[in-house]
């Protein structure tokens, strides 16, 4: 394989180490970039030959097969941060490669609000707008002023406002055209003050000791949020199995009201602003009868955590399909009980539920 730019091209790469799962193949070509210039130059090379591309930067979010991935993995490397005032708020203009929680804490550190109840995330900031991730009531759109693209099928540098990035529940345009756009940098919106956001989730309110709807210091949130994290196995730990994982593997189901009416009573539901219900995956996996800690088998290569049902686990030696089988059980499971149909939250490649 010939890259223009020149780029370091390595062979034959294991790819489990770049994920917080730790499962999947290796990559036939495999190549790091730091820069934007370079970032561009190597995955356009890639698409003019026709070579798949994958794209890895926090790994958190991703399952790999077993057998690898045969085109070109780009791992992204980029960095950079940028503070500018904007008024009474900041932009801060962050490189994609960037790592998100890294990111979380300097900000809040240094007396900005917007972002602390997103603290604990796994990943790195390019990959936050195409999940739309969301955590205690807030999701990153909420903060996203701009996200700055490469647009591989016009060739263009793009800059895209938080209007056009279609953000939905755990989704976006990027999430729904993932070989369309590479994200270079993300631009988000933030105040200066000693306030945290508003409260909105019950539990965090709880552990602060306030009522819901309230505010209390940024670091006080964050701190907070770490500790609930924590205790659920979603806050990374190399010495704990119940991180090794792709953190909530199931997205929260969305029904419509009239098959709503029908739930089980006693179900936690939240009303949307479409009229529809979200439900949570957590409450239908236990209820299936999958608790903390579920195995296919004992001493089975993966489990749910012991600390969260909504994390599938590698216990430290699990094959992509050992997850893959788990996650299948737990999708009949929870349809034969609520006729209710789970979706992965991961992006999945080269492999399927």
């Amino acid at each position: 394989m010939v890259l223009e730019n020149r780029v370091d091209v390595q062979a034959d790469v294991p790819l489990a180490p770049l994920t917080t799962m730790r499962v999947g193949g290796r990559a036939s070509r495999f190549v790091e970039v730091s820069d934007d210039a370079q970032f561009v130059a190597t995955v356009a090379d890639a698409d003019a030959q026709d070579l798949p591309v994958l794209l890895i930067a926090g790994g958190s979010n991703l399952v790999i097969g077993d057998n690898g991935f045969a085109g070109l993995t780009v791992h992204v490397r980029t960095r950079g941060i940028e503070i500018t005032p904007h008024g009474d708020d900041v932009l801060v203009r962050v490189a994609a490669g960037e790592t998100w929680d890294r990111l979380v804490a300097q900000l809040v550190a240094d007396g900005y609000s917007g972002i602390e109840t997103l603290s604990g995330i796994p990943g790195s900031v390019g990959a936050t707008p195409v999940q739309n991730v969301g955590a205690y009531g807030n999701e990153v759109a909420e903060v996203i002023a701009s996200v700055e693209v490469y647009d591989r099928t016009t060739g263009e540098y793009e800059t895209i406002s938080a209007d056009q990035c279609g953000f939905g529940y755990r989704g976006s345009i990027f999430k729904a055209n993932p070989n369309r756009w590479l994200i270079l940098a993300v631009t988000l919106r933030l105040t200066e003050r000693s306030e945290s956001v508003a409260i909105k989730y019950a539990e965090l309110a709880k552990a602060l000791g306030i009522a819901p709807g309230d505010t209390t210091k940024p670091i006080q949130v964050r701190r907070a949020v770490l500790d609930v994290r924590r205790r659920k196995g979603m806050v990374l730990d190399v010495d704990d199995y119940d991180c090794w994982s792709a953190g909530s593997f199931f997205t929260n189901p969305i029904v419509d009201a009239e098959f709503a009416q029908g739930l089980t009573p006693g179900m936690p539901v939240w009303p949307t602003d479409d009229g529809s219900v979200k439900l949570s995956a957590a409450w239908l996996i236990e209820h299936a009868g999958f608790g903390r800690g579920w195995a296919i088998a004992p001493g089975a290569n993966a489990s749910l955590s012991t600390k969260h049902t909504l994390a599938l686990t590698n216990r430290g030696r699990a094959s992509t399909r050992d997850i893959l089988d788990l996650a299948r059980i737990i999708i009949d499971g929870v349809h034969r009980e609520f006729g209710v149909t789970l979706h992965p939250e991961p992006t999945l490649i080269n492999c399927a539920v």
